[in-house]
């Protein structure tokens, strides 16, 4: 996971450019930055460059980590135990679970996503994942398999919050 971390890391600086691998798709020009090279404090959900790169740094090392039911971390998380664990290493206290999560900021469209924003997935909103940019989350799915990093439309979208 740190090879696909450095590239998504490295656009929270100024200047930054989209490397190939996971930030092939242009990491900010996904989150809304059309023509940009790099992160923005507008880019994120209120968040500082130096907190998105603490978000991102977060949501993506936690890669290949078993899913556990329950779990906050650090060796196993839960969908919303790793969206909790991955705000808080930007700062930011976000409520336990996915049903409580979903109340804890603003609805955006997912055509407005930023990384950083909570996308909740099934009708009954019993999931949710981490939006990284270029159409992409990081989620921890089910239990026996690991934390992944997949598209954003993998499953059915039932709603999207923006933190704060």
């Amino acid at each position: 996971a740190t090879a696909a971390i450095a590239p998504l890391v490295a656009q929270a600086a100024p200047g930054a450019v989209a490397s190939a691998g996971i930030a092939s798709a242009g990491l900010a020009a996904a989150a809304g930055a059309a023509g940009g090279d790099g992160i923005s404090a507008t880019d994120g959900p209120g968040m500082t460059p130096a907190e998105i790169r603490a978000f991102l740094t977060a949501a993506l090392s936690r890669v290949g980590k078993p899913y556990v039911w329950g779990a906050t971390g650090p060796h196993a998380y839960d969908c919303s135990g790793l969206t909790q664990a991955a705000w808080r290493a930007a700062g930011v206290s976000l409520p336990r679970t996915t049903y409580e999560q979903i109340d804890a900021g603003h609805r955006v469209s997912v055509s407005q996503l930023r990384p950083g924003d909570l996308v909740f997935y099934y009708a009954g909103i019993s999931h949710v994942a981490l939006y990284v940019g270029g159409g992409r989350i990081v989620h921890a799915p089910h239990p026996g398999a690991a934390v992944e990093y997949a598209p954003l439309r993998e499953m059915p979208i039932s709603g999207a919050v923006r933190p704060g």
